[in-house]
């Protein structure tokens, strides 16, 4: 069996070119140069470091708390007062994008802080 080299990240949505024109200002991502087929959108890192993200529009709307999300490495090597900073700047930043702000977890002495949003159609993420 061979080793696995790619990964791709599949977001099933009403409208696939809304979340992932999101998720590119989220991530820096770059979607696909004159897309007009709005059922699908890839959104890729243009340092080629990531995974590709893709969103397919599905009919049945999201119901349950996603089993999978994305974690958004803000804060990484931060701690404490600094940490909540880096969470706090770019929730502000996302707000205006269409996020939701959630729960804010703090620090427990085993996990640091991290803060739960949601996407523009309400998948859930972290901001750690």
């Amino acid at each position: 069996m061979g080793t696995i080299k790619q990964v791709q990240v599949t977001f099933d949505c009403a409208e696939p070119v809304r979340v992932g024109r999101f998720w590119c200002e989220v991530l820096g991502y770059v979607g696909p140069d004159g897309h007009d087929d709005d059922s699908w959108f890839a959104a890729s890192d243009p340092t080629g470091a990531g995974q590709r993200l893709f969103f397919q529009r599905v009919p049945e709307g999201k119901i349950v708390k996603n089993r999978v999300h994305l974690d958004v490495r803000v804060g990484t090597g931060l701690v404490g007062a600094e940490r909540l900073a880096a969470l706090e700047a770019e929730c502000a930043r996302l707000l205006p994008l269409g996020a939701v702000r959630g729960q804010l977890l703090l620090a427990d002495g085993v996990d640091e802080s991290c803060l739960n949003m949601q996407d523009v159609e309400g998948n859930e993420f972290c901001l750690d």
